[in-house]
């Protein structure tokens, strides 16, 4: 192989180059539950790349640096949403109560998307379910799981 293809080192330690996780195109909403959660990422990963500076890990030391540096740019770019206390209508934040047209109930709040656990029923404002409840007053319909479903609290 030509050596223009292969890449010198500086030294003995191999390095691992990875390519940074991806960020999202849409704006960083974030409650205040949800700032805390970077906080907490951010804390976590330098105790984490701290040890594995001390172990000589390259792979640990570069996955805490590739994930310290996507949650460093999402808690610059964070834009903290206070708690709305009008529930008129759905925003951001609120927890909504639908009920089913087979008489189940489920529960979502809306949430940034770092934030998002859907198995929770924490859903990103950016989800399609999520737009379709956005606006949306007690007693409107939307359309949940393929089935229609009605709004029956705010809050």
């Amino acid at each position: 192989m030509s050596s223009a293809f292969t890449k010198e080192q500086d030294d003995d330690n191999p390095r691992e180059d990875l390519p940074d996780r991806p960020l999202s195109p849409h704006r960083n909403l974030v409650t205040p539950e949800g700032l805390q959660q970077i906080d907490d990422a951010m804390t976590h990963l330098l105790a984490a790349l701290e040890k594995a500076t001390a172990a000589g890990d390259n792979h640990a030391i570069a996955l805490a640096q590739r994930d310290l540096r996507y949650w460093r740019a999402r808690r610059a770019s964070a834009e903290i949403v206070p708690r709305i206390t009008d529930h008129s209508h759905v925003r951001f934040g609120h927890r909504v109560v639908v009920a089913l047209a087979n008489g189940e109930r489920r529960t979502f709040r809306l949430v940034g998307e770092d934030e998002a656990d859907p198995a929770k029923g924490l859903l990103p404002y950016v989800a399609p379910l999520a737009q379709a409840l956005m606006g949306k007053s007690v007693g409107d319909a939307v359309e949940v799981s393929h089935q229609s479903a009605e709004i029956e609290e705010i809050s």
